[in-house]
């Protein structure tokens, strides 16, 4: 990590301690009770602040995640930091009144200080990452489809601060736009003439010895290092690796949702969720857009459509119609017709449901009754899923859980029309991804997202 970096995690640090200050003061301030500002007080909150991020992960880095996953692990870290406070202050029993109101005010003042804060920070960041001022270098070892994939990932996404100085392999480089520095024997040479953070392994798996070695020259350099592993034969299964003694092991298990108490939990929580909703925002828009579909166009306020689900069952998908009546779903060839941009078939206010995924509600029926999920891979229709079933790899793996109303892939920017092959497999990967590190706390991000969505917008959203 260069300097840059690491003055960057010194100001997260402060920048904490700052929050703690400022959300006690605040609290005080609600309360009327500012002339019992203590400072014990405030140095035990920032020292409890620090000892809970290192079961929260608060300060890893996330560069290449969404502010959502931020603002879920802020929470988690809140309600750990919540408890083991008040825990110390039972046990300590310092002066002050520390009741219930105060935790509200001081907890509520620290979530908003510190999502704000983290948020200009993350911007900041961003921006140092695209004037190159902050970014971390890298060293690719390894002209594989891996390493490929790596390179393109970084050069699209510049605010994963990453910039690829070269690649080095014992085969001319064939990575279109990497800088080509020599074969693999030449890595002692380039990491002691040449600024590298970080060195990338991107080699096949069986060739073991060149990987040892390569770790053992970045070693000596004090060199960081990644591999890029090929897990994709291990599609079916979760993948962990551990060591026994000094041995590294890759662990091929059960997915987290083969695990019973984790599809009870999400059970319960798709079942209160969904009710929740209907109880609150449905009893509004449910009336208020079936006026509008029935004011502005010609059939039924409904659209059901049999789709896909768990274990590649068939079910019926409810959603606002969005579509004139005589629209068709396949064309004279048997093809399904997605929904393009400017789609003639797509009513005034169908565009607005769709643009704002208004439409889905009804879906939510559909998690009652048990056929999908509030948070998992998209149904896709009985005719896409013949269509991609045989052309995209790994397809009817997605099957293997419930789908759901918003989905990991959605919130990625994978929605709307597939245009080719290779934005579906890009969307069937991430619903794979989802369901390999499902965990609560991922669904509630899922959740987060599409509704920062909702009111950002999304390009692909016809």
């Amino acid at each position: 990590m260069n300097k840059k970096s690491n003055r960057f995690s010194l100001i997260r640090y402060v920048n904490d301690a700052l929050v703690v200050v400022a959300g006690y003061t605040v609290a005080l301030t609600n309360l009327g009770h500012l002339n019992q500002w203590n400072p014990a007080f405030a140095g035990l909150s920032i020292g409890v602040w620090y000892f809970v991020s290192s079961f929260s992960k608060l300060y890893a880095d996330r560069r290449s995640n969404k502010f959502a996953e931020e603002i879920i692990f802020i929470i988690y870290h809140l309600v750990l930091f919540t408890i083991l406070l008040s825990s110390s202050l039972f046990f300590l029993k310092p002066t002050g009144d520390y009741h219930f109101t105060f935790f509200a005010f001081f907890v509520s003042a620290n979530f908003v200080f510190a999502a704000i804060t983290k948020y200009i920070l993350r911007k900041n960041r961003h921006a140092a990452f695209y004037q190159g001022r902050m970014n971390d270098v890298v060293l690719l070892v390894g002209a594989t489809a891996a390493a490929k994939n790596f390179y393109e990932t970084v050069e699209k996404y510049y605010y994963y601060g990453y910039k690829v100085e070269g690649i080095i392999d014992d085969e001319l480089n064939n990575i279109q736009g990497c800088n080509y520095l020599g074969k693999i024997s030449q890595l002692d040479l380039i990491l002691k003439s040449s600024y590298i953070d970080e060195v990338v392994i991107a080699l096949p798996t069986e060739d073991y010895s060149t990987i040892q070695r390569c770790i053992s020259i970045c070693d000596y350099y004090k060199t960081k290092v990644r591999i890029l592993p090929d897990f994709k034969q291990y599609s079916t299964s979760s993948v962990s690796i551990q060591t026994i003694g000094q041995v590294p092991v890759v662990n091929v298990g059960r997915l987290p949702l083969d695990r019973i108490e984790n599809r009870l939990l999400k059970r319960a929580f798709d079942v209160v969720f969904s009710l929740v909703f209907f109880l609150t925002f449905g009893l509004l828009l449910f009336p208020l857009i079936a006026i509008l579909i029935k004011l502005t166009s010609k059939g039924p306020i409904f659209f059901r459509q049999e789709r896909w689900g768990l274990n590649n069952e068939t079910l019926i998908c409810y959603k606002f119609r969005t579509m004139v009546q005589e629209s068709e779903d396949v064309d004279a060839d048997g093809n399904y017709l997605q929904a393009q941009k400017d789609d003639p078939r797509i009513t005034r206010v169908g565009a607005f449901l769709r643009k704002t995924n208004l439409d889905e509600i009804p879906q939510f029926w559909n998690v009652l009754m048990g056929d999908m999920s509030v948070v998992g891979p998209r149904p896709h229709p009985t005719p896409l899923n013949i269509e991609s079933m045989n052309t995209v790899d790994n397809y009817m793996l997605r099957h293997i859980v419930l789908p759901g109303i918003s989905g990991w892939a959605q919130v990625n920017g994978c929605r709307g029309e597939t245009r080719t092959t290779e934005d579906m497999q890009e969307r069937v990967d991430f619903d794979l991804s989802y369901i390999h590190r499902w965990s609560f706390w991922l669904d509630c991000q899922i959740i987060l997202q599409t509704v920062i969505n909702f009111f950002r917008g999304d390009q692909n959203a016809y």
